[in-house]
């Protein structure tokens, strides 16, 4: 076994919080021969297993739909891109109850409100809340939303209604971002991931692999995360969508996406690593190797404008592994 992989589970039976690599090793890990890719994932598995939290996994829902006036080189959503992506304006109270009840009756933990646009309308808040304590009342499910950008007065609403959860991806590393927003800077999103803390909800963080960054940006990213505090870090893998500016880029290969999850894992020990959108794209029979690389959840169900794994598909998958939410 190579001797960074080596000091890795040294420091495992180390009591204490945070990365079990610095950057420099993580970048160095990244960049670990091919032969070593099985040997990555078995010290990423063993990490998980012992400081982890237990198996889960979330639905969405795609609220809003379309003509986001941000200019995200991969989104499908962006009314810069020319895509056959829905557009629809937000649903009624009952749509999100009812798709969130049928995400429960799989056996779904968590229940993620989602809705493209910088930020929710204000016409939209008051419904939002009233859903939300519905799906709490009726499903008993926990709830988290993903509405843009977040201000203090928004976030108070929020968690009053019962949202645990705030989910705002960070999407790529802070040195790569220019090449894939100009709309926004970098630092708003970051100014988000705070508001939602300090109303008082967890924060969910993450981004999309395989935009066109280098494994160190992808370290970066990493990084950048921890120092938010992000409580659970979903990873997406790039699913190029035709009419997007990145609808050439090629996909990841499956190990390159393992090794990935397996470096966030060993920089995020003790949080969630929920593996979501472009799983399937990327991963393709090796999805289940997900939980050997240190993930401890998936998103189950569609994605925002891509199809997912059935929910039966997925609970097969979890019980050959004998995993349970």
């Amino acid at each position: 076994m190579d001797s960074l992989l080596s000091t890795v589970l040294q420091r495992l039976s180390v009591p204490g919080e945070g990365p079990l690599l610095s950057r420099r090793e993580a970048e160095e890990f990244l960049h670990l021969p091919s032969s070593a890719t099985p040997d990555m994932l078995a010290v990423a598995g063993v990490v998980r297993a012992a400081r982890a939290p237990s198996f889960f996994n979330c639905g969405i829902i795609n609220a809003r739909s379309g003509r986001c006036p941000e200019n995200c080189a991969f989104c499908a959503q962006s009314a810069h891109h020319e895509t056959d992506a829905p557009v629809y304006p937000f649903v009624d109270e009952d749509t999100l109850v009812r798709r969130a009840a049928e995400a429960a009756s799989h056996g779904t933990k968590r229940f993620s409100i989602v809705t493209s646009g910088t930020m929710l309308g204000e016409a939209d808040v008051e419904p939002l809340c009233l859903a939300v304590e519905r799906i709490i009342r009726e499903t008993g499910m926990a709830v988290c939303g993903s509405l843009g950008i977040l201000t203090p007065e928004r976030a108070a609403c929020y968690r009053e209604a019962g949202m645990t959860r705030y989910h705002h991806n960070l999407e790529t590393a802070e040195s790569y971002f220019p090449h894939i927003c100009t709309t926004h800077p970098y630092e708003r999103d970051v100014e988000s991931l705070r508001v939602a803390r300090e109303a008082g909800m967890e924060v969910c963080s993450g981004g999309i692999i395989g935009l066109g960054e280098s494994r160190e940006q992808r370290v970066e990213l990493a990084f950048t995360l921890a120092e938010a505090g992000a409580d659970s870090v979903p990873l997406n893998f790039l699913h190029a969508i035709k009419g997007t500016r990145l609808e050439n880029m090629p996909r990841l290969e499956p190990a390159e996406a393992l090794r990935t999850i397996a470096m966030f894992r060993l920089v995020h020990p003790e949080k969630d690593i929920l593996i979501a959108g472009g799983r399937g794209h990327v991963l393709g029979e090796w999805q289940s190797w997900l939980y050997a690389a240190g993930a401890n959840g998936m998103m189950t169900g569609d994605y925002l404008t891509t199809s997912g794994a059935a929910f039966e598909a997925d609970l097969a998958v979890m019980r050959t592994l004998g995993v349970k939410a």
